[in-house]
């Protein structure tokens, strides 16, 4: 469904100037543009598919326009990157490095089962939240990735397995509520021009002070997944450095009006760490901040990066932390992360590690 709001965003997003690159535009604003070349309306919907439906990756591939068209604008860009490398795990996970326009390079992974296909893509390059266990926050910042570049870590994923992509998660490089401008009209295309739908979208934040009523406004029907991974602020701050401007109660209370304000409920991650945040007596802290809450929690034993210590619980350790949490009536399951031997989990992602 897409509301005033969702429309609103895609207007805002794209401003009256010759759309280069193509790939973020709508279907109308394509046919706009084709018109001003002194084509014929058609074009548009033409164009549309190609970009979105073929994937084509240079204008001057569309063979169904005429070739001194394509001839005479060879500077026009559809936005596509280039694929700097690829690694696939056992378990059929392949993690793409890929190399944009200006040579910096994003992780993206792509997650097959036999009914699905998920992307996790990233919305920025490095990130400046710094989370003590991930190793995307060691890599430091450099930019927001710009809405063609997020769409198409999608398309790429989508072309290398010949299959459509059924799911994204904005869980890769980067914070994506420092990258509205950007992640919102993505959003409204990967939906409208892509074709995948919002419900099957979830966009993964340690938390913003006030983004996350931002992100309310515009009634997306996503899955919004806050990040905890602690049961109490002062073990938070110890693992995400930015928490300390952010306190528990003021992040729970926005997730509170999140809920109220979109009828949608809030999914709360938690990275086990062992001997850190998994005992018993802090899944009982957890339990008991998040009670009454629209919520669901996502356990996710912790990843091992070589620029951390932390070690992954044993199993036990991690049922028993599932069993307090159930007992006290919260709605939880253990999420083991896909391509963990290709260095493509959670909080594994480095856009440096294979750089050459």
């Amino acid at each position: 469904m897409v509301t005033a709001a969702n429309n609103q965003i895609r207007e805002q997003s794209q401003p009256d100037r010759a759309l280069n690159p193509l790939l973020g535009a709508t279907l109308a604003e394509l046919t706009t543009w084709v018109q001003q070349q002194g084509q014929p309306a058609y074009r548009g919907r033409q164009l549309h598919e190609w970009i979105y439906q073929k994937g084509v990756r240079h204008f001057s591939e569309i063979s169904v326009f005429p070739k001194q068209w394509r001839s005479a604008l060879t500077d026009v860009e559809i936005g596509r990157s280039n694929l700097h490398h690829r690694s696939v795990a056992p378990d059929g996970t392949v993690k793409y490095l890929l190399q944009l326009a200006d040579g910096q390079i994003i992780e993206t992974v792509g997650i097959p089962t036999e009914k699905r296909l998920t992307v996790c893509v990233s919305t920025q390059v490095g990130c400046p939240m710094a989370c003590s266990f991930c190793a995307t926050g060691k890599e430091g910042f450099s930019r927001n990735v710009a809405r063609h570049e997020i769409i198409d870590q999608v398309l790429s994923v989508q072309e290398d397995f010949q299959r459509r992509v059924s799911h994204i998660v904005f869980m890769g490089m980067g914070e994506p509520l420092l990258n509205l401008d950007n992640v919102l009209p993505a959003i409204q295309s990967l939906n409208q021009d892509v074709g995948i739908g919002q419900r099957n979208m979830t966009l993964s934040t340690v938390g913003i002070p006030g983004r996350i009523l931002d992100l309310a406004q515009h009634q997306l029907q996503i899955t919004l997944a806050v990040s905890l991974h602690a049961s109490n602020q002062v073990l938070r701050e110890q693992l995400i450095p930015s928490a300390h401007r952010y306190p528990l109660k003021d992040l729970l209370a926005e997730c509170r009006a999140y809920v109220q304000a979109t009828s949608r409920r809030v999914t709360f991650e938690y990275i086990l760490l062992a001997g850190v945040n998994d005992l018993p007596e802090q899944a009982a802290e957890l339990a008991q901040m998040l009670r009454g809450f629209q919520s669901h929690v996502n356990l996710i034993p912790y990843n091992p990066i070589r620029e951390a210590d932390y070690q992954r619980p044993a199993s036990r350790r991690i049922q028993a932390f599932a069993n307090v949490l159930k007992q006290q009536q919260i709605a939880v399951s253990v999420r083991f992360s896909r391509g963990l031997e290709a260095d493509a989990a959670c909080g594994q992602l480095r856009a440096s590690k294979l750089r050459r």
